[in-house]
């Protein structure tokens, strides 16, 4: 019995040719990284249609290729509705096999409720309409999809004690979404830690960080901050990142009591206690 292909997407037929040209300029992901100014991983993250090359990039594939202008105006049909710095991320989250997050302020937005994300898009958003609101959180939330399988991403969630104590939104807002990352730690579809105050300085206190990791390609790590990101596929920088998480991870409360943590932190919010 034949197996059902699922359906490709635009990106990885972008993707694919790419890879059906490189190959008939007779080219390797090296060659070809190197006349573009990038790394072989990064061409192969392209071929698979993890990521969309930027302009400039997309520029010297067609000079490397002869391709005139032929990626250059497919990329122009492929824009993302996310930031520019964040558009590769929300690609490569839908592929992963194992992600691993840690949040040094603010709940992950792929953990967000409808509420929470609203109160922040309104918080660094002074002149907005509702209807401008109301997109945002629907492609915020859009993420969440990547939830509803039962097994794949295998998701580690590792928030410092700060997540669970600023009140986003209200009291209401936040009880609620505590008890969502709570609920999807116990029903074991995240595995949940948390880095206490009592632990003081860890090794992730200066940045948010998301680790990647895929079946068939090299793994990668993302930083953010305000209106920026730095999406990472530098074999030296991806093993940085992840022994920092691997430290930070050590100082963490174990999952039962993270839970416990999370839960009495939401019954604090509900009671106006925080």
């Amino acid at each position: 019995m034949s197996e059902t292909r699922k359906p490709r997407t635009q990106r990885q037929k972008y993707g694919e040719e790419l890879r059906l040209r490189r190959a008939a300029a007779g080219l390797t992901q090296e060659e070809l990284g190197d006349q573009v100014v990038c790394s072989p991983t990064l061409i192969s993250h392209f071929e698979a249609g993890r990521r969309l090359p930027k302009p400039d990039d997309a520029q010297r594939i067609d000079r490397a290729l002869g391709t005139d202008g032929f990626f250059v105006r497919w990329l122009e049909d492929l824009e993302s509705k996310y930031a520019d710095h964040f558009a590769a991320v929300a690609e490569l989250e839908q592929q992963a096999t194992l992600i691993q997050q840690f949040a040094l302020s603010l709940v992950p937005g792929v953990l967000q409720t409808d509420g929470y994300a609203r109160a922040l898009f309104r918080a660094y958003r002074p002149n907005h309409t509702a209807e401008e609101l109301d997109e945002a959180v629907v492609i915020r939330t859009k993420r969440a999809r990547i939830l509803d399988g039962p097994l794949k991403p295998v998701i580690w969630t590792l928030l410092d004690e700060s997540v669970l104590r600023r009140c986003v939104g209200g009291p209401q807002i936040m009880t609620e979404q505590l008890h969502k990352i709570a609920d999807l730690a116990e029903t074991g579809r995240l595995r949940l830690h948390v880095l206490p105050y009592g632990v003081g300085a860890h090794a992730l206190q200066q940045s948010y960080l998301t680790l990647m990791s895929f079946d068939d390609s090299a793994p990668v790590a993302y930083v953010e901050a305000f209106l920026t990101g730095h999406l990472m596929d530098d074999p030296a920088l991806v093993a940085a990142s992840q022994t920092a998480y691997a430290l930070a991870l050590s100082d963490a409360l174990s999952q039962q009591e993270s839970l416990a943590l999370v839960r009495a932190a939401a019954e604090e919010h509900a009671h106006g206690q925080q």
